[in-house]
């Protein structure tokens, strides 16, 4: 038998071979005779999209298809520099750097279900250029048009500039605030998550200790980026609004303002998933089409 997965792993005859960033990664389950369910560890944000595995033996052969989907949170994003900054591949470049990557129109979609309102449009990893608005109002394409997702369509990706939509997912690591007797500038506050054994948090960072872990802290502070910002899942007075989400208070001086700072501390001995498997059904591969969430570092058999 003849299995291949698409980009990834070829098996003939009892020989796997395993390409590119799936090395270490991706091999055959092999649970049985004719089981070609392919098992993916450690499971990153790249790994999102879809998988093709092309199954021959003798004269037969059949294909399956399987959309792996990770459990995660959709952010907009724009640098220092300020609104409607970037390209398409400069917007791909400061997701990677807040540890995320540009999001799916799904991805986009399902967090505007959940209630995300942006009235700045961004790239998405598609090309597209969309926004959700879940309260229509005048400065957002008028007041009497319906709730939804805005689309610009397929923009020129080297010459239109947007913000960005970025994704990230589940956390190998903790972010915290890290406690201290005094405000800070930016470069004292990289020391200061140094000397503490970790690094500044990242956007991308916060969003999923937001979502995941629950991080919730009525007080600013200095992200990688040089952006203010602090998470809160319990809306209060005094606490920046009615609604939960992750309170941004712009890029102010690096030199001269003082904040407090979230640090990220990565897990050295066990990864965000933890044993948490996600396994579609694959005694006999038929033509289909079938979707698994899953947090990233989990494993998944597809």
């Amino acid at each position: 038998m003849h299995c291949s997965l698409r980009m990834s792993l070829w098996h003939l005859e009892g020989q796997q071979r395993v390409f590119g960033s799936y090395k270490g990664r991706v091999f055959l389950e092999q649970a049985g005779p004719g089981d070609a369910s392919v098992i993916i560890q450690n499971v990153t944000l790249e790994d999102y999209g879809r998988f093709e595995c092309e199954v021959t033996n003798d004269m037969e052969d059949d294909t399956g298809f399987v959309n792996l989907d990770l459990e995660g949170v959709v952010f907009p994003y724009y640098p220092r520099e300020g609104r409607y900054k970037l390209n398409y591949h400069e917007g791909e470049d400061a997701c990677k750097q807040q540890d995320a990557i540009l999001a799916s129109h799904s991805q986009l979609h399902k967090a505007w279900l959940e209630g995300l309102d942006w009235c700045n449009a961004g790239w998405l990893e598609d090309g597209s250029v969309q926004y959700p608005i879940s309260h229509p109002r005048d400065q957002c394409g008028r007041k009497d048009t319906p709730a939804g997702v805005r689309n610009y369509g397929y923009r020129h990706k080297e010459d239109e500039r947007y913000d960005a939509f970025c994704f990230t997912s589940k956390l190998n690591g903790k972010v915290y605030f890290l406690k201290r007797f005094k405000k800070v500038n930016y470069a004292e506050a990289v020391k200061a998550c140094i000397r503490d054994g970790s690094a500044v948090a990242k956007v991308g960072q916060l969003y999923a200790a937001w979502k995941f872990q629950l991080l919730d802290r009525c007080e600013a502070g200095w992200l990688e980026d040089g952006s203010i910002r602090y998470p809160i899942v319990n809306p209060r007075s005094r606490c920046g609004g009615s609604q939960p989400g992750v309170r941004h208070l712009g890029f102010p001086d690096k030199k001269f303002r003082l904040y407090g700072v979230y640090c990220f501390r990565r897990n050295e001995d066990e990864t965000a998933g933890g044993t948490e498997t996600t396994k579609s059904p694959t005694n006999s591969m038929t033509r289909r089409k079938s979707s698994r969430s899953i947090p990233v570092n989990a494993s998944s058999v597809i």
